[in-house]
C-alpha cells in the first residue's frame, strides 16, 4: 500500500541526492510518504516559491531542504509556507559545509528552520525529525518511532556484569 506523502524533500542540485537517500530510508522505515524534487533558490527560484505555496495544500506536512554553499533554499522555502522546514547542510564547497550551516541555521526570529548536522548524518536526522512531527499527530508513525528507538536500545552492549542502575554512581551519594 502506497503511503499517503507528507514530507517534502528538496534539493539545489541532481548531485545532492546521493546523500538525500539517507533521509529517504528514515522516512520508509517509518512508514511515511516522500517526495522529492531537484529546486535550485537562485537558478529557479520561481519553481521554489510555487512549491512552498502549494505544500502544505497538497497535504504537506513538513518539508525538508538540502542545500550547499550559499544554502539558501531552507530559508526561502522557510519564508513561503507556515510548514516546519528542516535544512540539511550539505560539504559542497572547499569550507565542507560549514558555510552551508551557518547560512540555514542564523535565520532571523519568526523564520526558522530547523537545522541538522552537516551532510549524511543530518540527512538521517532530519528524517528522524520529520518522523517526530508527523508523529505528533499520526499514531502509525509515533510506534514506529518507539521500535526504531527500541531496536537502538537493544544495539547497546552492556560489560558483562554490569546492570543498567547499579553500582557506585548510582544517583545516591
Amino acid at each position: 500500500m502506497t503511503q499517503p506523502v507528507r514530507a517534502g524533500i528538496v534539493v539545489g542540485s541532481e548531485s545532492d541526492l546521493a546523500t538525500m537517500r539517507a533521509c529517504c530510508d528514515v522516512l520508509d522505515e517509518h512508514g511515511i510518504g516522500w517526495e522529492i524534487g531537484v529546486m535550485s533558490a537562485h537558478r529557479a527560484s520561481d519553481v521554489v516559491r510555487a512549491y512552498g505555496l502549494a505544500a502544505r495544500g497538497r497535504g504537506l506536512r513538513v518539508l525538508i531542504a538540502a542545500a550547499g554553499a550559499a544554502a539558501h533554499l531552507p530559508g526561502v522555502l522557510a519564508s513561503l509556507t507556515t510548514l516546519p522546514v528542516i535544512g540539511v547542510p550539505l560539504a559542497a564547497t572547499p569550507l565542507a559545509g560549514f558555510d552551508s550551516l551557518l547560512s540555514i541555521v542564523q535565520m532571523p526570529p519568526g523564520v526558522p528552520v530547523a537545522t541538522v548536522a552537516v551532510g549524511e548524518m543530518g540527512a538521517r536526522n532530519a528524517g528522524h525529525l520529520a518522523a517526530e512531527i508527523i508523529g505528533l499527530d499520526d499514531v502509525k508513525v509515533a510506534e514506529a518511532i518507539l521500535r526504531t528507538r527500541a531496536r537502538m536500545r537493544e544495539s547497546v552492549q552492556l560489560p558483562e556484569g554490569f546492570a543498567a542502575g547499579a553500582g557506585a554512581d548510582s544517583g545516591t551519594n
